[in-house]
């Protein structure tokens, strides 16, 4: 993705939360980041304590997901 592409999204999504897979695509980031070994200590605590916030963001967007799902699920089941 272009640097202006990449500014054009981050605008786009100001307005709302991300989707899984952007939050997926920003872990990513920052997992590429960590194993690029060209950061400072510092830097690489920073990329972990902001990966982990990811990590627990897509947990709960997944698990709002799958309750989604169990209610489309049962509205299945009754009909």
């Amino acid at each position: 993705m272009t640097k202006s592409a990449k500014s054009a999204k981050g605008q786009e999504m100001a307005g709302r939360e991300p989707g899984i897979e952007e939050t997926f695509e920003a872990l990513e980031e920052m997992v590429k980041k960590l194993e690029d070994g060209e950061n400072t200590l510092e830097e690489s605590f920073a990329c972990y304590e902001q990966g982990m916030k990811l990590v627990k963001t897509l947990n709960a967007q997944i698990d709002k997901v799958e309750k989604q799902i169990l209610i489309l699920s049962e509205g299945d089941e009754h009909e």
